[in-house]
């Protein structure tokens, strides 16, 4: 026996946005998120300053990431880690397709850099 439902469900962006964000903080090498450079912003009034801008069009979501690592870690792998953990996270939990994770590195942590 099925069962027709009726009605649709839509994910709005701030969920995309936590999402995004969670999957991002969970990587190893990860410190902490960057606030969204530039005159963006403007343009852009959710998720001012938590370090991640999407877009989602046709089922698909972009993402922009803009991140402080850790000191001793590799980036390129922290990266690359970061864009699969993101496009795992948005897929698994809301079912869309990811079709770019951008990682901006904007600053490194480095332990016991204080003045």
């Amino acid at each position: 026996m099925t069962e027709e439902t009726q009605g649709k469900t839509t994910v709005s962006p701030e969920v995309l946005t936590s999402i995004t964000r969670l999957a991002a903080l969970e990587v190893p090498g990860v410190s902490r998120l960057a606030p969204v450079p530039g005159g963006v912003n403007r343009l852009f009034r959710r998720g001012i300053g938590d370090g991640v801008r999407i877009e989602a069009k046709d089922n698909t979501v972009n993402a922009d990431l803009y991140l402080v690592l850790k000191d001793n870690v590799n980036i390129r792998e922290v990266g690359r880690n970061i864009q699969q953990n993101v496009a795992r996270a948005v897929q698994e939990m809301v079912g869309m397709e990811v079709g770019e994770v951008n990682i901006h590195i904007e600053d490194i942590d480095f332990e016991g850099d204080e003045a």
